[in-house]
């Protein structure tokens, strides 16, 4: 992957769409640096940077639930990651499959 074609943000981030490679099911959304992309790449499995903590964040360190990439892909402007992964359970810290659970009432639904 070539990281020049990339556009981060004023912080240095850029977010990450992370989606299951099998079910094609939207996870979550995160932020990645420089820094957690290449610790994705090299280690496998997906590694976020903390907005809140500031910190690095690999992805089910504690919880057990990690993301093993199958592929990394970006958009057509440079400014947003898609990562299908295989996940070891689920993405929410809730509990739930995917972070995407809830819905919002639309008027004309």
């Amino acid at each position: 992957m070539n990281f020049d074609q990339l556009k981060w943000d004023e912080n240095g981030l850029i977010p990450a769409v992370v989606q299951d490679a099998s079910t094609l099911q939207v996870l979550m959304v995160a932020y990645m640096n420089e820094q957690s992309l290449r610790a994705t790449l090299d280690g496998g499995e997906t590694v976020f940077w903390s907005r809140s903590r500031r910190a690095l964040w690999h992805k089910g360190a504690t919880s057990g639930n990690v993301q093993r990439v199958r592929e990394i892909r970006y958009d057509c402007d440079g400014d947003t990651l898609l990562i299908l992964v295989d996940p070891a359970g689920p993405a929410c810290h809730t509990g739930a499959v995917s972070c995407f659970f809830r819905t919002l009432e639309t008027p004309n639904a």
